[in-house]
């Protein structure tokens, strides 16, 4: 008779993540920091990540399901790969987040999977840093104001992690098209921290003149940030890609991103950029791993306008996840599974 061998993996729910520090930014902020590093120095694999659009070419911007694999190497080596669906409307018509996914973690020694996790608070927080991460390197030092596009998880999770890292914030600034939004998150944040002032601006413009640090967080489909909004020394991360104008890639002093070819596709701003001859990879002043490792430069003067436009990475999600498996080991956390 032959024999089945039995292979187990560990379930973990958003609430054991949560109980394994999950929803705090140090974690993610020291995987992101490793992943971008190893990134930079060639030790990782990550195809282009498709999408799967079902209602094709007519569909939101923002409903697609990607598909994100990737190997992370260095010390403890990890494959891995996100499963990520998104429909703009989940928040207005059906009381859901945006955003749901699953990540699965794979042993690289024998491809087998060792881990299925919740992967929304995950990709959300490892999101954010690679803003605090930007901004460690790209922001001005000491600087105290931020200001914020869109209100949503993903705005709420930047500002939580930007607080917990940088002491020097005094004033937060939101705008949404949904001014409900707005004060429903600036109430949140307020409760939370009481020592910062929290303003919601009546128009984008307003909060944007305004920024020291500028996160975009929006489902935009078209830009509506131009160049002439942002001040002397503003460093913005663009997470949300579309927001900003061409001529802001163009003119701003440093444009940096975390990889050249997961952001040359898809049509977003900086491929249309190129694909109009606007824009190049040696126009480009780095990948963000580059800056981590000291190859190139980041901020240089106090008057630097710097974009990091960051299409997100697949291994900056497997070695997030990799890091709260490895604490979940380590506490006895979660729910073996049978294979």
């Amino acid at each position: 008779m032959e024999t089945t061998m039995e292979h187990q993996i560990l379930y973990l729910s958003k609430q054991d993540l949560i109980e394994l520090g999950g929803a705090h930014s140090d974690p993610y902020v020291a995987a992101v920091s490793r992943a971008l590093e190893l990134h930079s120095a060639g030790d990782y694999v990550q195809p282009l990540k498709p999408y799967l659009r079902a209602a094709g070419e007519n569909g939101h911007i923002a409903d697609r399901i990607i598909a994100m694999p990737a190997y992370v190497g260095g010390e403890t080596a990890i494959s891995g790969l996100k499963w990520i669906g998104s429909k703009h409307d989940n928040p207005a018509k059906r009381n859901k987040e945006r955003a749901s996914a699953l990540i699965i973690l794979n042993d690289p020694e024998t491809n087998y999977p060792v881990a299925v996790m919740e992967g929304s608070l995950i990709s959300s927080m490892r999101t954010a840093a690679v803003t605090v991460i930007g901004a460690r390197h790209l922001a001005k030092e000491g600087f105290e104001a931020v200001s914020v596009i869109g209100c949503g998880l993903i705005a709420k999770m930047q500002i939580i992690s930007l607080l917990e890292q940088f002491g020097t914030i005094k004033t937060v600034r939101l705008f949404d098209l949904n001014p409900e939004a707005a004060g429903r998150l600036a109430e949140e944040i307020q409760l939370r921290y009481v020592h910062i002032e929290v303003i919601v601006e009546e128009t984008s413009e307003q909060a944007v003149r305004q920024a020291e640090v500028l996160v975009t967080a929006t489902v935009a489909s078209a830009p509506h940030i131009p160049y002439e909004w942002l001040a002397k020394g503003t460093f913005v991360s663009n997470i949300s890609i579309m927001d900003l104008h061409k001529d802001v890639f163009i003119q701003a002093d440093k444009v940096i991103v975390d990889d050249w070819d997961q952001s040359n596709r898809e049509k977003k701003i900086i491929n249309q950029l190129v694909l109009e001859g606007k824009f190049s990879r040696e126009q480009l002043h780095a990948e963000l791993g580059e800056i981590l490792i000291g190859r190139k430069p980041g901020r240089e003067s106090d008057d630097e306008i710097i974009v990091l436009n960051p299409m997100g990475m697949a291994v900056e999600d497997i070695a997030s996840a990799a890091e709260l498996y490895r604490r979940a080991l380590s506490a006895g956390k979660g729910t073996v599974l049978w294979l």
